[in-house]
């Protein structure tokens, strides 16, 4: 069963990250400010947070950004259908506790207010029930996605680690208590889809990851695989550098690093451990340049 906790530990064992994003990450801990990470999907944007909770040993949440994401889904949500439902029967409308689940930020900010209502159950139980008195990183996945007032709303709230639930019979103040190891790490991503608010911009510590050169790829073949005799290794590096220097001539997309792991899962699974094997070159169509029957000329020669 691949439970988070199991995903996290995975995660602190097969991420390769840099000296350089290393440092981001250490200057965004002594800046108190989010760490914004640009880069291609695929790059290991999102993977650093369960990098970082796995070896700091801090709790993990998240909240994956999409068109329809407000500023305070990140904070708090107010269940007002069922509030509308309880209104139609007996027992009547419960406190409005009742009706309130805290977002990612809250139960980073404040794990104690944010277990004190009764319809909220933790995010990820399985490994951060046991870290209660740890410290916690947030991932903020493709912030990009979301309507330009949203980066706007949350400024305060990140720079200041500080909000005021509303819709509450009397509004209730959340205050950062920051763990043992200092305050949230808070991480957030974008895959550049959309420009960010400039105030957004300067309120972060910024950094972009850039494509993986052929010995890091090395290190994180080995870490997926335990072994680098299994496989073409050699030749499936050399494919992706092609496919990506192609990528960039026509202005496509580039095939990622996790496609590359993708790969060399394929091949470790089939038994491909030539470049010659005949399921190869199928192979990486599919999973390197899309290519589909219909159309040969929507992936990139291999």
């Amino acid at each position: 069963m691949n439970t988070m906790a199991a995903e996290i530990e995975r995660h602190g064992d097969q991420y390769v990250c840099p000296d350089v994003l290393d440092l981001a990450v250490r200057v965004a801990r002594a800046t108190t400010r989010p760490l914004l990470l640009f880069g291609a999907p695929g790059s290991g944007k999102s993977s650093l947070a369960k990098h970082i909770a796995a070896k700091q040993n801090l709790r993990f949440y998240e909240h994956v950004v999409t068109a329809r994401t407000t500023a305070r889904d990140l904070l708090w949500s107010f269940d007002t259908v069922r509030r509308l439902s309880d209104a139609q029967t007996k027992t009547g409308v419960k406190p409005d506790k009742h009706y309130i689940s805290p977002g990612a930020l809250w139960w980073a900010f404040d794990r104690v207010s944010a277990a004190d209502h009764p319809r909220t159950a933790e995010p990820h139980p399985d490994w951060n029930a046991t870290r209660a008195d740890r410290g916690a990183v947030v991932l903020i996945d493709e912030i990009d996605k979301a309507d330009p007032d949203v980066p706007n709303s949350l400024l305060v709230p990140l720079a200041d680690r500080y909000f005021t639930v509303t819709d509450l019979d009397q509004a209730q103040p959340v205050h950062e208590k920051p763990g043992p190891d200092g305050e949230s790490l808070i991480i957030i991503t974008s895959n550049e889809e959309r420009e960010l608010p400039p105030a957004f911009e300067r309120r972060c510590v910024v950094h972009r990851l850039d494509e993986h050169d052929k010995e890091t790829l090395k290190i994180i073949a080995g870490n997926h695989t335990g072994s680098d005799d299994k496989y073409p290794l050699d030749f499936l590096i050399g494919r992706l550098t092609d496919a990506r220097r192609t990528a960039k001539e026509e202005q496509r997309r580039q095939p990622s690093t996790a496609e590359f792991i993708d790969a060399i899962k394929a091949c470790v699974r089939e038994g491909i451990t030539t470049a010659d094997h005949p399921s190869l070159k199928p192979v990486l169509e599919m999973i390197y340049t899309k290519k589909t029957r219909g159309d040969a000329v929507q992936g990139w020669p291999l």
